[in-house]
């Protein structure tokens, strides 16, 4: 591996160990609340603790294992249902955000749906006061064709995700912040695919990618 893949790899490293570092870290509080908690109610608060950190962490380790890594698990071609329920967990069950989907039935590319997942990802977190996640995807004359639209009441996209995702952040500027950003501009754009994201504004982000 070059340099520049090692620095890659490790970028993306410090991307997944910040992202599990809050449930993994609730797991090791509820274990020493449980530890020394006597009271039979307290113990099934500390157990339901340890149950959904568990679930959580376990969640997004299978999104960043498709997102980000090699997935052996699976093929050159994927179901999108395997997509859906990895976004499903990422939206969550609290009704703070919707989801919509609209992929086209059948399978696609590993690397069509690595950049769907890492889109939704950058879109979700983009809804900081929730609202409504939509994805598309379905084989265009070009490819792919890959669509997220995030509206909400307030919409805030990271600067340098954004630079990441025009093609205007060079490689030496990365950080563990705008390293999925980076892959997923650089996956669309292998082969004469491409990238577009919509101009900032407040209440709306649009994503758009073709998978060549």
């Amino acid at each position: 591996m070059s340099q520049s893949g090692v620095d890659l790899a490790a970028l993306l490293c410090s991307k997944i160990c910040h992202d599990l570092l809050s449930p993994v870290g609730a797991i090791n509080n509820g274990l020493e609340l449980l530890e020394g908690e006597t009271d039979p109610e307290m113990r099934d608060r500390c157990l339901d603790l340890l149950a959904d950190s568990a679930r959580t962490s376990a969640d997004k380790l299978k999104y960043f294992r498709l997102a980000f890594g090699a997935a052996g698990g699976f093929g050159d071609e994927v179901d999108p249902d395997e997509a859906k329920q990895l976004v499903e967990t990422l939206v969550g069950d609290q009704g703070k955000i919707s989801l919509g989907w609209a992929v086209q039935s059948g399978t696609m590319p590993k690397k069509a749906i690595k950049i769907l997942l890492n889109l939704a990802l950058i879109a979700r977190e983009s809804l900081v006061r929730g609202g409504q996640l939509v994805v598309g995807a379905e084989r265009g004359d070009n490819g792919i064709e890959v669509v997220l639209r995030a509206e909400g009441p307030k919409v805030v996209l990271d600067a340098g995700i954004r630079a990441a995702l025009e093609g205007t952040l060079s490689q030496s500027d990365l950080t563990a912040r705008t390293v999925a950003a980076w892959m997923s501009r650089e996956l669309a754009c292998e082969n004469g695919g491409d990238l577009r994201i919509s101009p900032p504004s407040d209440t709306e982000l649009l994503l758009g990618a073709i998978v060549a």
